[in-house]
């Protein structure tokens, strides 16, 4: 299913990010169980590191662009469910690199 399908699924932009998130944590979990957490870099330290620093990152420049009146917050949850949804297509791109196009992430 392209992005614009799922778009007419639901317009609410939460709603397209976890269904997003949700469908890229399998592409994780199945990279982890093919590569091992080390080769998927999926270590504690390294997988700590970079969500803190990711949450971090993101949350300072939204609150910042946000209070300056430079975005909406319902824009930056717009652009952060089109992220998202990104990040879903790309895993699911090496997913299917592996299994065959066959294989959906949800």
């Amino acid at each position: 299913m392209d992005d614009e399908a799922r778009r007419t699924l639901s317009n609410d932009p939460t709603i397209r990010y976890h269904e997003a998130a949700h469908a890229m944590q399998t592409g994780v979990a199945f990279e982890i169980e093919a590569l091992g957490a080390n080769g998927a870099g999926a270590d504690p330290k390294h997988l700590r590191v970079g969500v803190n620093t990711a949450h971090a990152d993101l949350g300072s420049l939204a609150r910042l662009l946000i209070a300056k009146g430079v975005i909406t917050e319902a824009e930056y949850l717009e652009a952060t469910a089109d992220g998202m949804e990104q990040e879903r297509e790309a895993y699911a791109a090496r997913v299917q690199s592996r299994l065959g196009p066959h294989v959906k992430l949800a």
